[in-house]
């Protein structure tokens, strides 16, 4: 009896003027009788009293691409195997369509673009024309992503969406070099219509269009592997191009009376992702912009190393107690003690990220400690506790590298949700902003370092103790009193020692959470790294002379380096000449390259940009340069740097992350040695690697000494 009302509530809603929210608040999803369908789709996509727009075709079929045009419909519709006197009506309606789609809007037809697996659902409706069109052309507006071609924006965005819920899925995908758009770009191109059956495809746009989500194509596709895993994982040894083909027809499996669970389980894990994953990309993939041909508009998308989350949504669920059926952040500072100390968030957990290179074993201890703060808050229910961990760095690339590297090795583990805060602490900072003092925790305007840039001058002291909170979406000051055994102090607190006392006081507090609140030795010094200092090889050792009106030389430096990140590479004369103009925009073939009779050894490696981005890369030495060609895919590689070996004047490693190497380059400038650039590298056999260039830089000055 239920089913029938509602059937009946939703004719009287189509014979009044309802819209869209009307249809979703009767139907709730359900697939719908063939007799509303159309109805109910030009209510859904607003084409209901839209004009006839096919009335201004010329009838005239004079595309230059017409001919393919006609082939494919053709194709397409012996293929569905309709009887003759449909075919033929099927077909006409078809060419016609699109013809004068792409007449109207001056766009181009492509083999394998969707057109015609988009419009024969459409078709099967038995709707005038005009109507059709006017679906068709709604769909192709609302629902289908722009960019959706090889490496375009889609499917980085799609990828980002899979690791944050399957790390391990993603990681073995990549491995084999299987982006999404070779699996997907139908999926995403004609709404899964060219993988799916008929019925199939109707229920789903029923449920579909009834939400007016148009991402939920994404996760829609992300269902598809997340249910279909465990084959796919077993498949890690299999050849590339049968995982690839084996992904592409996936959907194919669907049946229609799994549709109403496929996309329920779809719009679950839409829930279960941070809203930002929509609305920071909205614009670049669903913007009004009609489709021209022309290039994609720049986006960073494709370089991002987890999926970004903006600083309105985390302050807004970070502080919405009753946000349960949704995501809930636990956020990680990735900041210096220094910086922390200066300002910060009091529902941060504070993880000094230089302690992932400088005191590996206190970053174990401390990573141990983060999940355990994590699991305690979530089961007390904190505002500060959540599932999803967001990393927190400074909003300074710079200092962001190492923020991103601490970022890299949880997903190395294949943790689940996981991102990163766009803009980091300066984002946050501009946008408490006046009200910056109430929301922060031991703000410090002498030493914030945005503060210092805008040279914000102290405000008045604050008697109360705040905490941040949200009401109606604004954030409110409210007091409240701090428990001295809370979990999270300690932590922080902990962080806050210096270096070697950390990895002794987390333990105690991972081992005895419930102790009182650490004593006066964890008072918090703004002194709490410890000063790296680069050394210069001592004269007794080989190669050992320092920089003093002699040619460039090298050395191997196994202290901290720091300096990589403080010394000016700025474009200069000097600089200038430590490349080769016109080498880096080059591609090659990567194999043919690599059999080139100049080249001594290569080694693969992953070059380390300065914002954290890591490239695999191969390090390639001849006997007068070091040369650098980054993987493009498809056997093909870019030359990114060709650097003479005399210019190399400095190798270093990290002491504690010996892989980690990087070349400077550069000039002695009287007693002090001038760096005007460097590189740097994570080559799983650095050892050989250096000793190799070292012997060749020795020969080439050797060299230059006898001519």
């Amino acid at each position: 009896m239920d089913d029938g009302l509602w059937l009946i509530e939703l004719e009287s809603a189509l014979l009044d003027d309802c819209n869209v929210n009307d249809i979703y608040s009767i139907c709730q999803g359900k697939s719908l009788p063939e007799s509303l369908r159309p109805d109910v789709w030009q209510v859904c996509l607003d084409v209901r009293n839209k004009s006839d727009q096919m009335s201004l075709f010329n009838e005239i079929y004079d595309l230059p691409f017409q001919n393919k045009l006609r082939e494919d419909c053709g194709t397409v519709v012996e293929r569905i195997g309709n009887d003759e006197s449909d075919k033929v009506s099927v077909l006409s309606d078809l060419e016609s369509i699109l013809t004068f789609y792409c007449k109207n809007r001056n766009m181009q037809y492509g083999n394998n673009n969707g057109w015609i697996e988009l419009l024969l659902p459409l078709l099967s409706l038995k709707l005038n024309r005009s109507d059709t069109y006017n679906l068709f052309e709604a769909i192709r507006d609302t629902y289908i992503p722009k960019g959706c071609k090889p490496k375009g924006n889609v499917f980085h965005v799609f990828r980002l969406l899979i690791l944050y819920h399957d790390p391990e899925l993603c990681t073995m995908l990549d491995t084999k070099k299987i982006t999404p758009d070779l699996y997907s770009m139908q999926w995403f191109l004609c709404l899964f219509a060219s993988s799916c059956s008929l019925s199939v495809t109707l229920t789903m746009w029923d449920f579909y269009f009834q939400h007016t989500d148009p991402f939920l194509v994404f996760f829609l596709g992300l269902i598809i592997l997340v249910n279909g895993r465990e084959q796919i994982l077993a498949m890690k040894n299999a050849n590339r191009e049968e995982i690839i083909k084996f992904l592409s027809v996936m959907p194919c499996a669907i049946e229609t009376e799994d549709v109403v669970d496929f996309c329920s389980l779809a719009q679950y894990y839409s829930l279960k992702t941070p809203t930002s994953f929509k609305t920071d990309f909205l614009k670049a993939l669903y913007g009004t912009t009609i489709e021209t041909g022309k290039p994609d508009t720049p986006c960073t998308v494709s370089q991002a190393l987890c999926l970004p989350v903006s600083v309105y949504e985390l302050v807004e669920t970070s502080y919405e107690m009753n946000n349960s059926d949704g995501v809930r952040f636990f956020l990680v500072d990735c900041r210096p003690a220094e910086q922390y100390n200066a300002g910060h968030l009091s529902t941060a957990f504070h993880l000094d990220c230089n302690l992932m290179l400088q005191e590996p074993v206190a970053f174990t201890t401390a990573v141990q400690g983060l999940l355990t703060a994590q699991r305690q808050s979530i089961e007390a229910n904190s505002n500060a506790g959540g599932e999803h961990l967001c990393f927190m760095g400074s909003g300074r690339d710079d200092e962001d590298q190492y923020t991103h590297m601490v970022v890299a090795s949880f997903l190395q583990k294949n943790t689940q949700y996981v991102s990163i805060l766009s803009g980091g602490y300066t984002a946050i900072h501009e946008y408490f902003g006046d009200q910056m003092v109430d929301f922060l925790e031991d703000h410090n305007v002498r030493k914030c370092i945005v503060c210092i840039k805008n040279k914000v001058t102290a405000p008045k002291k604050q008697v109360t103790v705040d905490t941040p909170t949200v009401a109606n979406g604004h954030a409110t000051k409210s007091v409240v009193s701090k428990p001295s055994s809370d979990i999270f102090s300690k932590f922080s607190t902990a962080m806050k020692m210096k270096s070697a006392d950390i990895k002794g006081k987390l333990f105690e507090i991972i081992v005895n959470p419930s102790n009182s609140v650490m004593g006066n030795n964890a008072s918090g010094s703004n002194n709490s790294q410890p000063t790296i200092q680069e050394r210069h090889v001592s004269a007794s050792e080989r190669n050992g002379k320092r920089y003093r009106n002699v040619a460039p030389v090298f050395s191997i430096d196994e202290d901290n380096d720091d300096q990589y990140d403080q010394v000016d590479t700025k474009d200069s004369p000097d600089k200038a000449s430590t490349k080769l103009p016109g080498d880096e925009k080059e591609i090659v073939q990567l194999i043919d390259y690599l059999k080139s009779p100049d080249i001594i050894n290569a080694f693969r490696c992953q070059e380390v940009h300065v914002n954290g981005f890591m490239y695999d890369s191969h390090l390639i030495i001849t006997p007068t340069h070091l040369i650098v060609l980054r993987e493009l895919g498809r056997r093909l590689a870019q030359v990114i740097v060709r650097r003479p070996l005399a210019n190399i004047v400095k190798i270093t490693a990290k002491k504690r992350h010996k892989d980690l190497i990087t070349f400077k380059y550069g000039f002695p400038d009287g007693d002090e040695l001038l760096v005007t650039d460097m590189d740097r590298f994570l080559i799983p056999n650095a050892s050989e690697a250096t000793a190799i260039v070292s012997k060749h830089i020795k020969q080439v000055l050797d060299g230059a000494k006898l001519i």
